[in-house]
């Protein structure tokens, strides 16, 4: 089993890491400015869900195949870049994406959630992430390594949710002030779509 003062160091680290923000922020941003709280905990959820299956990833040893094929890393990339820009270009182009009287981008939190689970698992730097990190804080000698890195993953995930629901609530009322803009209400579409975009395009250009 984990040290409590190891797994104190440890959550003290994650919680450091979580609050930078990074592509799993923007994109919770994301959702919550533009379509609400309850959207924007939904894609957190999502992107939790995600980090979980990265972390049974790191533990079977799909990590370690992504961290050793260029090829296997090149496709996973793009894919998720790909994912990334179909959806920045879906919201860009959309006619009639906004629900004018909540001044929101419709979206159900369902296919929020999963929409981040997609882009979370098409991440590979999220793969070798997970399989650099953990390790470093597992004690063989201590018990079960498969238990260790599972408890190590689920707290990463969770603290992980927990910023993705500061951000969301933050991001939610911010949203609500700007859209008492008629201008922003206008281009808050075209402005998300482009950061998506963005996200697609830096997760292309990525190396690894």
């Amino acid at each position: 089993m984990i040290e409590p003062g190891v797994l104190v160091t440890y959550s003290l680290i994650v919680l450091g890491f979580v609050f930078i923000p990074g592509p799993a922020t923007l994109l919770t941003v994301a959702r919550a400015s533009t379509s609400g709280t309850k959207v924007g905990i939904a894609t957190g959820a999502g992107i939790t869900a995600g980090d979980f299956l990265h972390t049974m990833m790191a533990i079977i040893g799909i990590s370690a195949i992504i961290a050793a094929s260029a090829t296997l890393f090149t496709v996973l990339k793009y894919l998720g870049a790909a994912y990334l820009v179909y959806l920045g270009l879906k919201v860009i182009f959309e006619k009639a994406s906004v629900d004018l009287e909540k001044g929101r981008i419709p979206i159900a939190a369902h296919k929020a959630f999963q929409q981040a689970i997609l882009i979370e698992v098409l991440n590979p730097k999220t793969a070798l992430f997970f399989l650099a990190f953990l390790p470093q804080f597992v004690a063989p000698e201590k018990g079960s390594v498969v238990l260790q890195l599972t408890i190590l993953g689920t707290v990463f995930a969770l603290i992980g949710f927990f910023s993705t629901v500061v951000y969301s609530l933050a991001a939610s009322e911010l949203g609500n002030l700007f859209r008492s803009n008629p201008a922003v209400l206008k281009w808050q579409g075209k402005i998300i779509g482009s950061m998506y975009c963005a996200l697609g395009i830096r997760l292309a250009l990525q190396e690894r």
